[in-house]
């Protein structure tokens, strides 16, 4: 198990956003959260690397652990804990720098100056993300020149930069169009083998497609969760099944 939760709570002021919510997100697999939106879904992923913890009034309660440690313990180091869980938005957010610059970025944040070193993470990076051929004789060209797509790419492999163990995807997708979307999912097969992997969707035949295991939410709690063939060919509660055959949502 790589993600343990158990009674996790989360508060927004008075405004309970997650209920007693308890999952175990199983390593190198792409683990699915589904459910409409205003569910809690992507406060659900951000608590996994305490960004919560940026909004003010945010307070939690129940434990999570991540290789059996406690996150939020005070002897924790959250710098550490977002470099080990990092995370892809809705909108690919490149820096206004140069390719390399943009996935030198973090290596440079934890003291590595070496341009060789540097230049060995970049490829490596970018060839993780299938990239490296594509933009090898581009690397000074600016970030936000590339597709969307290229530019999601971009910001998945400046997180494998710093070596992380877990990537959270918060709708990865949302902003492609239908083959940008194929070409990251294929992505994401191929960097579960290395990598664990939750993803929040809105899509249903994107979690049906990419996902091992899922997780429905509804107003703050975690319906169901199991594996995908089981989600979505036989749930267990009617309100997974209600929800997935299009009757709210």
């Amino acid at each position: 198990m790589k993600i343990n939760t158990t009674n996790l709570n989360l508060y927004y002021h008075k405004f309970q956003a997650l209920k007693n919510v308890n999952m175990d997100v199983k390593r190198n697999l792409v683990t699915g959260i589904i459910g409409p939106s205003g569910c809690g879904k992507s406060t659900l992923l951000r608590v996994f690397n305490r960004m919560n913890e940026l909004i003010e009034g945010v307070r939690t309660t129940g434990s999570v652990l991540i290789d059996n440690e406690d996150i939020h313990s005070p002897m924790y180091d959250v710098i550490l804990l977002r470099k080990r869980v990092g995370m892809v938005f809705q909108r690919p957010n490149a820096f206004p720098l140069s390719i390399f610059d943009n996935i030198a970025y973090g290596p440079r944040v934890w003291n590595i100056s070496d341009r060789k070193t540097l230049t060995e993470i970049v490829e490596r990076s970018l060839a993780a993300v299938d990239l490296l051929d594509v933009l090898k004789d581009r690397l000074h060209d600016s970030a936000l020149s590339l597709s969307a797509e290229k530019q999601q790419r971009l910001c998945i492999a400046r997180l494998l930069a710093v070596e992380p163990e877990i990537l959270l995807m918060d709708e990865p997708c949302s902003a492609l169009d239908p083959i940008a979307t194929g070409k990251i999912e294929e992505l994401m097969l191929e960097l579960k083998k290395r990598y664990t992997i939750v993803i929040v969707t809105h899509n249903m035949q994107q979690a049906a497609r990419i996902a091992d295991e899922v997780g429905f939410m509804l107003l703050g709690e975690l319906v169901e969760f199991d594996t995908a063939k089981t989600v979505f060919t036989n749930p267990k509660d009617k309100r997974t099944a209600d929800y997935i055959s299009g009757r709210f949502g």
